[in-house]
């Protein structure tokens, strides 16, 4: 019985290896549940890309822009008038009308001219009969002046009366002159090209000398001219660019420079009239037309971006610039040239057309993924192409 016992005792496994054994099942078992499990979730779910709104940077020139609305003018208008009065007896031209130079536009009655004309031609004619006359007595008195047979006196009156012919011949001719020229006062001509833009007179009146008869306006150069406030002509220089626009249509536009700034302001309006030369004034900008002059007076030339869109980086401002074509974010610092309430001025460090940032900025990182503000969310693609099987687990990652 004893010996029974012994032998079974001997069979019976030591404490010891029963532990060992189960240690090593329990390994087993977990490398085999390991097998089976799926992959982490985050190689399945990919991190979420942030929505961001964006604005494109444009330069904005610095300032003040002062608008105003004024009339395109010709740079030179004249009136043209008779140099005599008399009656109007035609007038060629009417407003609207192109003048070449050389053109006849009005003429007035001239037979009163003409008569002082034959007048004075008649005292010429005897002018110079009576010289005729005062030389031949000279010429007949100096042969017989060394002989005795004229005294000399008589010879020295001759000589007088000769002279004072001449003068007499002189003034009448002078006369004659005179006349001739008040004949081609009573007709009007003009002295340049032009549009006569006025009419002063209509036939059948009676002008006097200096009345406008027609206003032309000359071609060689159109101004636009405006009513300026004193504080813009203080702030404003003459070399600054003023960009003028046809008020019906804003694709006609030119550019100019201040020609002319009147001295004295407007006793109703305190305002002083500026005129604005036109470089190369488009055909549609006819005299007498409306059109809005511009001009941008000081500031600092810069990038105007919203508040929102400023961040730090190093202790200085910066912003986060989005490639279009890659869809990530990058930090930018910038130089601020200055603050508004809800607006700061970049003057250094972007580009214009570049794309920045303006909401959600708080939550980005360099070289982060972004899509645009209202566009659709793009699917996750999982980290692994096998197919799932009923457990969800990928069929490449069964055990």
């Amino acid at each position: 019985m004893e010996a029974l016992i012994s032998s079974s005792r001997g069979t019976r496994k030591s404490p010891s290896f029963r532990a060992g054994a189960s240690l090593t099942g329990a390994f087993a078992l977990l490398a085999l549940l390991a097998a089976c499990q799926p992959v982490e979730e985050s190689q399945l779910v990919p991190e979420p890309i942030r929505p961001v709104r964006v604005v494109t940077a444009e330069e904005l020139p610095g300032g003040e822009t002062v608008t105003l609305t004024g009339n395109v003018q010709a740079q030179d208008d004249v009136a043209l008038a008779f140099r005599v009065g008399g009656q109007l007896i035609e007038r060629t031209v009417n407003v609207g009308d192109r003048v070449r130079a050389g053109q006849v536009v009005a003429r007035l009655d001239a037979v009163n001219e003409r008569n002082a004309i034959d007048a004075a031609r008649a005292n010429l004619a005897a002018a110079m009969a009576r010289l005729v006359e005062a030389r031949n007595t000279v010429q007949r008195y100096e042969p017989l002046l060394p002989r005795g047979f004229v005294a000399r006196a008589q010879f020295d009156r001759a000589v007088e009366a000769r002279d004072a012919a001449q003068a007499q011949v002189s003034a009448a001719e002078a006369q004659v002159s005179t006349a001739e020229n008040q004949l081609g006062f009573t007709t009007l001509i003009a002295d340049g090209p032009g549009i006569v833009t006025a009419r002063g007179a209509e036939p059948g009146e009676v002008v006097a000398a200096g009345r406008m008869i027609v206003r032309l306006a000359r071609e060689g150069g159109r101004d636009a001219v405006f009513d300026v406030p004193a504080r813009v002509i203080e702030a404003a220089s003459a070399e600054d660019e003023v960009t003028v626009t046809l008020s019906t249509d804003a694709k006609v536009s030119t550019t100019g420079r201040v020609r002319e700034v009147s001295p004295q302001a407007d006793p109703v309006t305190r305002t002083f009239k500026v005129r604005v030369g036109l470089a190369r004034p488009p055909e549609a900008m006819r005299l007498g037309s409306t059109v809005t002059g511009s001009i941008q007076l000081g500031g600092v030339a810069g990038i105007s971006l919203p508040t929102s869109a400023l961040t730090a980086s190093q202790g200085a401002p910066a912003v986060w610039t989005l490639d279009p074509e890659s869809r990530t974010v990058a930090l930018r610092n910038v130089d601020v040239a200055s603050y508004a309430l809800d607006r700061v001025l970049i003057s250094q460090g972007l580009e214009p057309g570049e794309l920045v940032v303006t909401a959600g900025v708080q939550t980005l990182r360099p070289g982060q993924q972004v899509r645009l503000l209202g566009e659709p969310t793009p699917n996750p693609t999982p980290a692994t192409d096998a197919a799932p099987d009923e457990t969800g687990a990928p069929t490449g990652d069964r055990p």
